[in-house]
């Protein structure tokens, strides 16, 4: 019993759920029989081998695409990051600035990114900046909202006892406020880490030389549904990534803060 408890810790501590891995693998493998007993056509549902053998055949295209979306979507994020976290700083700490801004961007959430981006190529070209605004636009909310929700609905008690021991409202803020808000301020962050990938390929869609978007539309054009599948495998890896180093900086963030760390 004691050796049972004993490897179970050991896979906790392994930091891999399998259960997840199993049903995936068992998907594939139900995916794999139907096509090959049912004789599906490629160009409507290719099998799980045929998008490995695409992955495998195309892979020097698909990295040089992949390296042009990945830049897209880390630069975007990037700059959703720095500013969603000051603007949420900002409508954490001052109550009127956040009662100005918030119905703006909820109403900035509800334009389809459709229409923006072609207006984004015909302002800014055909360069990286539309797909890094685009980006931009779709990673931005949720981290600005989240992080001033967090600031918002920070535990009262511990500002009155700071208050009682004289701290100023800044230092009160940045003390107890700000630690408090940072699960807020990654939940954010990682639905955004997941926008990211996803809103570099919709601008590619709308116009764009190379990335993932673009060779998913050529893939599309051209009947190449075995293509069109690795793309996505990529496109949905890449997003996957991303939340886990996310996931893996907030451990360690927060780890820090348990142990004593602080905000200084």
């Amino acid at each position: 019993m004691k050796r049972r408890s004993e490897n179970i810790k050991k896979k906790r501590k392994s930091g891999i759920d399998w259960l997840p891995i199993g049903f995936s693998l068992l998907i594939l493998v139900i995916w794999q029989v139907v096509v090959v007993i049912r004789d599906v056509p490629e160009f409507i549902l290719p099998s799980p081998v045929r998008v490995i053998e695409e992955l495998i055949g195309s892979w020097q295209i698909l990295l040089d695409h992949t390296l042009v979306t990945v830049t897209e979507a880390f630069l975007g994020l990037l700059a959703s990051i720095v500013l969603g976290s000051a603007i949420g700083l900002a409508m954490g700490y001052f109550k009127t600035f956040r009662r100005m801004v918030y119905p703006l961007f909820v109403i900035t959430q509800t334009v389809p990114l459709f229409v923006l981006a072609p207006l984004f190529i015909l302002w800014f070209g055909f360069g990286i900046l539309p797909k890094i605004i685009v980006v931009f636009m779709v990673c931005f909310f949720p981290i600005a909202v989240t992080f001033a929700q967090g600031l918002v609905r920070s535990d009262s008690g511990m500002d009155d006892l700071l208050k009682v021991m004289g701290a100023s409202r800044w230092k009160i803020f940045r003390i107890s406020r700000i630690p408090q808000a940072l699960p807020y301020f990654f939940s954010g962050l990682k639905i955004a880490a997941t926008y990211g990938i996803v809103g570099a390929v919709l601008a590619e869609w709308v116009g764009a030389q190379k990335g993932l978007g673009v060779f998913m539309t050529r893939a599309m054009k051209s009947f190449r549904t075995g293509a069109l599948f690795a793309d996505v495998f990529i496109i949905v890896l890449l997003s996957l990534v991303l939340y886990k180093i996310v996931e893996w900086v907030e451990q360690m963030v927060c780890k820090d803060l348990s142990n004593g760390g602080n905000i200084t």
